[in-house]
């Protein structure tokens, strides 16, 4: 009976100590609350601040590289190949002997002719003095002149001929692979494709505009909104997306639309003395249309799609994130030109847009393009920068 008084005394004073600091515990709890639970920082955010300027209008269309000169490689002759004296992919110049055909026939011939030409040419020199000395008639004499130009046509086409068994390459450029092989016979009835020569610096490019949008365009410059680019030059997009680092020339339009496609075709030249852009390759062209006054430019990244159409979120006067709708107008290279939506001065964000909510606060950072942004808003950025 003592052993349970014991027991529950203890009972008793280890519950009373745990109400007691329970009793303790929300004061001191409630005096590091406000050290436990501070407000963090607003999330920094990188911006651009709208200015308005001079721009160029440029569109983007689709094309495909070309050759700036193509010649196939042919036999001339009949014979069998003997020799390929070229490394096939390997740049060669014009004049160089790129197949040996067999010509020991053509020699003989040659030889044969040139013998002719000989005999015919001692002939007319002979009745050359008998005429003198009335000794033939002058019927005679032409006759023997006459064959003497006969052989001298063979020998020149029995020339030309031997000359043909060392199959030369019509233009400088870059050789593909060989259609025929050593001990294939070629020329027979016909001129036998042996290669294919492309010259490809400089290279062209070949694009299409639609009529339609062509059209548009010259009402707009005729009614006075936008003036006509004044440069020539042109950029070309590869199909990943870069920028190739030497522009190009536009070179002509054609002053039709073709009827199938209801387009207009032109043509620009690149240079590409590294021969990195190849023939056949899908590219885009940057094409400058018009220039615009007062305009304002934003990089793609900033401008968003939803449900409404386009918007932007700003950095309000309480530096809280709010959502703008826009409406874009065109390109300006890489960028996109804004026609209604944004004024003057306002900050519109560029990165950081998940972190951006409608209301929250955040803190704004003038964008700086060479701190690792993509490339692709990086020449815009730096020229809305200098507007």
């Amino acid at each position: 009976m003592k052993l349970s008084t014991s027991y529950l005394t203890g009972v008793t004073i280890l519950a009373a100590s745990m109400l007691l600091l329970a009793a303790c515990g929300p004061r001191e709890g409630g005096q590091q609350t406000p050290a436990g639970s501070a407000v963090p920082p607003p999330p920094e955010v990188d911006v651009v601040t709208v200015a308005a300027g001079s721009v160029v209008l440029t569109q983007d269309l689709p094309g495909r590289l070309q050759a700036y000169r193509t010649a196939q490689v042919r036999a001339r002759v009949e014979g069998i190949v003997e020799k390929r004296l070229f490394v096939e992919g390997s740049d060669v110049k014009a004049g160089d002997t790129l197949f040996q055909i067999d010509a020991r026939n053509y020699q003989t011939t040659y030889d044969s002719a040139k013998a002719d030409v000989a005999v015919a040419s001692q002939t007319v020199g002979r009745y050359r003095h008998l005429l003198e000395a009335k000794a033939v008639s002058q019927q005679d004499y032409d006759l023997a002149e006459a064959k003497l130009k006969l052989a001298e046509a063979t020998l020149s086409r029995t020339q030309l001929d031997l000359e043909n068994t060392h199959v030369p390459a019509p233009i400088a450029g870059r050789i593909g692979r060989t259609q025929m092989t050593e001990g294939a016979l070629v020329g027979r009835g016909e001129a036998t494709l042996l290669a294919t020569i492309e010259q490809v610096d400089p290279i062209y490019a070949n694009f299409t505009q639609s009529g339609a949008d062509l059209l548009r365009l010259q009402q707009a410059i005729k009614a006075g909104k936008l003036k006509r680019a004044e440069s020539a030059k042109v950029e070309l997009v590869l199909e990943d997306g870069s920028s190739y680092p030497q522009p190009g020339k536009l070179l002509f339009a054609d002053l039709a639309v073709d009827p199938g496609t209801g387009s207009v075709s032109l043509r620009a030249t690149f240079p590409n003395p590294k021969q990195e852009l190849l023939p056949g390759m899908f590219v885009r062209i940057r094409f400058p249309e018009a220039s615009a006054n007062n305009s304002i430019r934003l990089p793609q990244r900033a401008v968003q799609a939803g449900p409404q159409g386009q918007f932007v979120m700003l950095v309000d006067a309480e530096g809280k994130a709010a959502p703008r709708p826009i409406k874009t107008g065109g390109m300006a290279g890489s960028d996109f030109v804004i026609t209604e939506g944004l004024k003057v001065g306002e900050q519109v964000i560029v990165n950081g847009l998940q972190k951006a909510r409608p209301g929250t606060p955040v803190k704004p950072v003038q964008w700086n393009p060479a701190s690792g942004t993509p490339a692709v808003s990086t020449q815009p950025a730096k020229a809305h920068e200098k507007k």
